[in-house]
């Protein structure tokens, strides 16, 4: 037979035992966790969509999630298409979900526009003070919290060791997406003025299809080396890119370790896994009654350099040791 006290202290063990994400739930209540991407399932690592969302349902499961238990992840993706984010975004929000977790500017864009109320975790964005989706990265002040890139900082750093790869640099040029004009503003002003400062001639091309980069890159030649922002049509692009540069013998640089390894000059890239589990972490936040208003935005502190030799040595150029010994890959 179990006394009162015994049944007591048995109850309050079971309690304490039950997952920490489940005390923010109603009784029988599951949450939806909605996941909005510009990409396409499948394709290269770094921003790959369908793994940017396996990381984000792992990170929950590590928080004590159960998936078709505790939460419902409910995926959208644009598949290279922006114009969709819109319709996907309101979608979302019909369901409704419970947090919105959206991967770079034009899909944040879109779900800022669809709500005020849904928690939106951004990851990553270059820079959502510039681009109005917070008031600050300390106090959000809205519905919108997440995990920052510096544009500003990244901008000048990609700018350098571009020059460092390629002494000679007088003239740089950018590919930008005019289909995602949020976060192709953003990457144009912050390296025009990064190249101002180093004295360097700063041009921009703009595509809206992949099917406009070969003609792009083409018209290019005359220029000393080019860079590629991380925006996702050039991310899911990243292997034809390098190969385009290289045949206009044009060094060229994007911030996803992947351009490096499939024939790009240099890529200097944050740990995108990282960025997602963390942003796995703040939806967590928020889902246990964190209020995005109040939840700081995290930034990016370690970037990864990458180097191909292999590509060096097919254009010419011979790669400082002081470079080389700051790498932390170097293709040979």
């Amino acid at each position: 037979m179990i006394t009162r006290r015994a049944f007591i202290r048995t109850l309050g063990g079971a309690l304490l035992a039950t997952p920490l994400a489940a005390e923010a739930q109603q009784a029988g209540k599951v949450a939806r966790v909605g996941f909005l991407s510009p990409g396409h399932p499948g394709g290269v690592v770094d921003l790959n969509a369908s793994t940017a969302f396996n990381i984000i349902r792992q990170g929950l499961r590590d928080l004590g999630w159960i998936e078709g238990q505790t939460v419902i992840f409910e995926p959208r993706f644009a598949r290279d298409d922006a114009n969709k984010l819109p319709a996907l975004a309101a979608e979302l929000v019909r369901i409704p979900v419970d947090v919105l977790l959206t991967v770079a500017t034009a899909a944040t864009q879109a779900a800022k526009n669809a709500t005020t109320a849904i928690p939106i975790v951004m990851c990553p964005v270059g820079d959502p003070v510039a681009a109005g989706f917070v008031a600050s990265l300390a106090r959000p002040g809205g519905n919108i919290t997440g995990v920052a890139l510096n544009n500003v900082d990244v901008a000048a750093k990609r700018l350098q060791l571009l020059k460092e790869a390629v002494p000679k640099m007088k003239r740089v040029a950018m590919l930008v997406n005019e289909a995602n004009p949020g976060f192709t503003k953003l990457q144009v002003t912050a390296t025009s003025t990064a190249a101002t400062q180093l004295g360097i001639r700063f041009e921009i091309v703009g595509v809206r299809e992949a099917r406009e980069l070969e003609s792009a890159v083409t018209k290019l030649k005359g220029t000393d080396a080019l860079i590629f922002p991380p925006d996702p049509l050039f991310i899911a692009e990243a292997e034809r890119l390098a190969t385009l540069a290289l045949r206009a013998r044009l060094p060229a640089t994007m911030d996803a370790k992947v351009f490096a390894q499939v024939g790009g000059l240099v890529a200097s890239a944050p740990d995108y896994a990282e960025l997602y589990r963390r942003a796995a972490s703040q939806v967590h936040k928020l889902l246990r009654g964190a209020k995005p208003s109040e939840l700081p935005v995290e930034q990016a502190t370690r970037y990864d350099l990458t180097i191909n030799l292999k590509t060096a040595k097919a254009l010419g150029l011979t790669i400082p040791q002081s470079l080389l010994l700051r790498a932390d890959e170097v293709i040979q």
